[in-house]
């Protein structure tokens, strides 16, 4: 197990040799994972898929969904939790969006899932390349879903009202984590920040589905967890992911506890009982995991009208 998981999930080794038993995840390898796998050989682009070694990757590649990282690899910020490389960016690359979008036609993909490090470098935090990227994936994917995974853009509603404007179908902004923690775990982040993110994306275009996701096993109690469910609902979040944290190596946040699938059963059962549409909830989940679904789940409930023309 340990060997098998190794090849599919990037964290500590003195970890993986304590997973419990239900992190058993089979080996990709199903037609339309080795066709995608080909094609991204090719592409000069980043996917989250890989690059963090996502336990879902062939579940997702065979449904052709795939989780694209625009603005580079190097992250201005340092959270303690993730794995991704820090420093400062320096340069942008004006031609990304065209090459995602093409890559995007090329694949056939019927949902694609847009995200980013963060650009704390750039004025607008790379919100104009978001937008780029959905308009351009709309032009020459006419039938493809666009989801963006956005950062917290410093708080600036502009830049917000920049991606909201682009017409993505989900927009989805993860707290990561309950507000106790929240520093430790994102020091250049922001608790109240994220969540006015959330509430400004109802305010711009109330049709628009909203999504946050969050890991457990940092230290927080399950009461605490709750009560971001909480927070998160109060500011109009309809979709919800629940993951375990899992340890990238021993430099970043310790491992406290593992959640059994029981424990992640009853934090999707409290949250459709918040009032989510939907909410995905297990030991592998993460931010991405069935996007496709969840929005479906969303727009059964909430037909597109467009954004507010007073924020458009």
């Amino acid at each position: 197990m340990v060997g098998q998981i190794r090849r599919f999930v990037d964290f500590d080794l003195s970890v993986v040799r304590r997973l419990p038993e239900w992190f058993k995840v089979p080996a990709p390898g199903g037609e339309n994972y080795l066709d995608l796998r080909r094609r991204f050989r090719g592409a000069k682009l980043h996917t989250v898929c890989e690059e963090a070694g996502c336990p879902n990757i062939g579940d997702c590649w065979e449904r052709r969904t795939a989780t694209f990282m625009i603005l580079g690899d190097t992250c201005t910020r340092a959270c303690s939790y993730c794995n991704v490389k820090t420093g400062w960016p320096g340069t942008l690359d004006v031609l990304e969006p065209f090459r995602l979008a093409r890559t995007v036609a090329e694949m056939g993909l019927r949902y694609t899932v847009v995200t980013s490090v963060d650009r704390d470098d750039l004025p607008d935090g790379g919100a104009g390349v978001f937008a780029h990227a959905i308009r351009e994936i709309r032009r020459l994917s006419p039938s493809c879903k666009v989801e963006v995974l956005i950062p917290d853009f410093s708080g600036e509603a502009e830049s917000l009202r920049t991606v909201i404007s682009a017409g993505p179908e989900v927009l989805n902004h993860n707290i990561e984590t309950v507000r106790r923690i929240f520093p430790k775990v994102r020091p250049k982040g922001d608790y109240d920040l994220s969540l006015e993110l959330l509430r400004r994306c109802k305010e711009m275009d109330p049709s628009l589905p909203s999504k946050s996701g969050m890991m457990v096993g940092l230290g927080e109690t399950r009461d605490e967890v709750l009560e971001t469910m909480r927070d998160l609902r109060s500011v109009g979040c309809e979709l919800l992911t629940v993951g375990q944290y899992l340890r990238p190596t021993g430099k970043h946040h310790p491992l406290i506890r593992f959640y059994s699938p029981s424990d992640f059963d009853g934090f999707r059962d409290a949250g459709m009982a918040m009032g989510f549409r939907h909410v995905a909830a297990g030991p592998l989940v993460r931010s991405s995991y069935h996007a496709d679904v969840q929005h479906e789940a969303a727009v059964e409930t909430l037909p597109r009208v467009g954004p507010s023309r007073e924020f458009a």
